[in-house]
């Protein structure tokens, strides 16, 4: 099992930031190179949502409610993964997933938003 150790999360306060990071050595760097990679979202009761992606060309998708506030990038040397949030909100508390492709599904981690 290849699975990536997210951090970064933790409580903030609303319009607060926080920067997730995703990480792992167990991938080689041909592989995280190559792979599209993506941050997921859960909150409870709902169903698991992408929040944003980066293709291995560095472009970077992201859903309506998280564009102009988050920010997706990547370190290809370093093998990480990384997730700005700015100006978060109480309805961004979820736990975030990384997802480096096949095989490489991070354990989650916890973001809790207060009004």
């Amino acid at each position: 099992q290849a699975q990536p150790e997210e951090s970064g999360g933790g409580s903030v306060q609303a319009g607060g930031s926080l920067k997730l990071s995703c990480k792992t050595r167990r991938i080689i760097l041909s592989t995280f190179t190559g792979n599209t990679m993506s941050w997921f979202r859960q909150a409870p009761g709902k169903q698991r949502e992408l929040v944003a992606r980066i293709t291995p060309e560095r472009r970077a998708d992201y859903a309506d409610f998280v564009e102009g506030r988050f920010t997706i990038s990547k370190d290809n040397t370093k093998r990480a993964l990384f997730l700005q949030m700015n100006s978060l909100k109480p309805e961004d508390t979820a736990v975030y997933y990384c997802d480096m492709g096949p095989g490489y599904w991070g354990q989650g981690i916890q973001v809790t938003v207060s009004s």
